[in-house]
């Protein structure tokens, strides 16, 4: 028989639950006053919330921590764009632990209210995570919970938009991208439209947006197709035709890449998991 190492683990923070939010473009967040943290993660479109006398306006790529003993209310309808992770949680109250962490920054995570995501990749594989172990009933919530709130504490300096030369012409270069996704679309061709060079356009949109313009691209088809999925049109050929993809295979591919599942274990999967709309 082999040895086993055991020993045991205690994380400073208490796991309640999360799930994902997709907007039917109806409704409003409601008003409520919680007993606990919550952490909002935008995937895309935008949220309007009130924390006490506090306006936040979030954007794609943006959290939100909301703390305890404080009314939240939404002040605008949903977007019918909006998607978000949520997650509620309570910070350890043992004094020794919180002692420890005052006495040694190393352990301490510095949370901003309000910020922009570094690392969005990591972030969303964190939430899937973290929603897959609370289907199976795992006992590692609270892990995955520290490893998000490290990856917010990670945010960019300030929390704008980035600067420089080039900035209006990646802003064109999205808005092609968000408007025109299904049609035959790549750097070159968006280059040609804006009347510009197609590796300066790549350069400019990657320092703005943090990402190429194939992943943006990539990332804008893919949540067109999830609407699609959920609302059950048509098979996976006919979505990924209708998204812009002239290939399933490689429309399954991307799908898979971005939302760690095939179009099909999605739609099996989110028409009945993790999904309030209200």
């Amino acid at each position: 028989m082999t040895d086993a190492l055991s020993f045991p683990v205690k994380y400073p923070v208490n796991v309640q639950n999360g799930g994902l939010f997709i907007s039917r473009g109806i409704g409003t967040h409601p008003t409520h006053r919680l007993n606990s943290h919550e952490l909002i993660y935008v995937v895309r479109g935008s949220l309007s919330l009130q924390e006490e006398n506090t306006r936040f306006d979030l954007r794609e790529g943006e959290s939100l921590l909301l703390f305890p003993g404080r009314e939240h209310k939404g002040l605008t309808t949903f977007d019918p764009e909006l998607k978000f992770y949520w997650l509620h949680f309570d910070i350890e109250s043992n004094r020794t632990l919180m002692d420890s962490w005052q006495n040694n920054p190393s352990l301490q995570l510095n949370i901003p209210q309000h910020c922009k995501v570094r690392d969005r990749e990591t972030l969303l594989t964190l939430f899937r995570l973290f929603l897959y172990e609370q289907e199976r009933g795992g006992n590692s919530l609270a892990l995955y919970l520290i490893l998000l709130l490290q990856e917010v504490a990670r945010t960019w300096p300030e929390n704008v938009e980035p600067g420089g030369p080039g900035v209006a012409l990646a802003y064109k270069a999205r808005q092609l991208i968000t408007t025109q996704f299904h049609l035959p679309l790549g750097a070159s061709e968006l280059a040609e439209r804006l009347h510009c060079n197609a590796d300066y356009l790549g350069r400019v949109f990657r320092l703005t947006f943090q990402m190429t313009l194939t992943d943006a691209l990539h990332k804008q088809r893919v949540a067109a197709a999830e609407k699609l999925l959920l609302a059950n049109t048509g098979n996976v050929a006919d979505v990924a035709r209708l998204t812009g993809f002239n290939d399933a295979a490689y429309f399954r591919r991307v799908f898979r890449k971005l939302l760690g599942m095939t179009p099909a274990a999605y739609k099996k999967l989110y028409c009945r998991e993790h999904i309030n709309s209200d």
